[in-house]
């Protein structure tokens, strides 16, 4: 005769082949996704990178605008003519220390701005419009000062409450003091 069969076994056995060839099968869909996984985070972590590099060139580009814009503002208003030139030869001594101030830098260390650029205007008087309104080849009536407006015209008293005939008359003084100006004196 035969043994007795032993199906709570034979079932055990089944249970236990269906579940290693399932793990079998699943393994490779588990390995995949992990490689994806692996992949979009190593795609992420390279964007960010990317995005903090860029963003440290934009910071950059906006520190040195800055500092560009406050020396040329300096220039101007210490009446340089030649702005593009003198920004030229001052830009290099100045620069943004890490409390985000701008200073100029010398010999005797860091110095303000605008005392830094006002030194350098007195020692180049070339980069300041020419004092002398007149010149070789300038004809006599032109050497003369600028005429004082005619009485009646007070540019105090000008205001918003004017009336439209007093309006009148100081726009064509001004029409007439601008076309002088630009016509040479005619």
């Amino acid at each position: 005769m035969s043994e007795p069969v032993d199906v709570q076994s034979i079932v055990q056995q089944a249970i236990d082949e269906y579940m290693r060839q399932d793990t079998v099968r699943r393994e490779p869909a588990y390995k995949t996704e992990l490689q994806e996984e692996r992949r979009r985070r190593e795609q992420l972590e390279k964007r960010v990178n990317e995005l903090i590099e860029e963003n440290k060139r934009s910071r950059a580009m906006a520190d040195e605008a800055e500092r560009s814009s406050h020396i040329r503002a300096e220039l101007q208003r210490l009446g340089v003519n030649k702005i593009d030139l003198a920004y030229k030869a001052v830009q290099d001594g100045i620069v943004r220390t890490q409390d985000g101030r701008i200073v100029a830098r010398g010999e005797t260390g860091d110095t303000a701005v605008s005392d830094y650029l006002m030194s350098f205007v007195q020692e180049n008087p070339e980069f300041l419009p020419s004092r002398i309104a007149g010149g070789t080849g300038m004809m006599g009536a032109h050497k003369a000062g600028p005429q004082p407006p005619p009485p009646g015209v007070d540019l105090d008293r000008i205001s918003p409450t004017m009336s439209k005939e007093e309006l009148d008359r100081v726009r064509q003084e001004i029409l007439r003091v601008v076309s002088s100006q630009t016509h040479g004196g005619v």
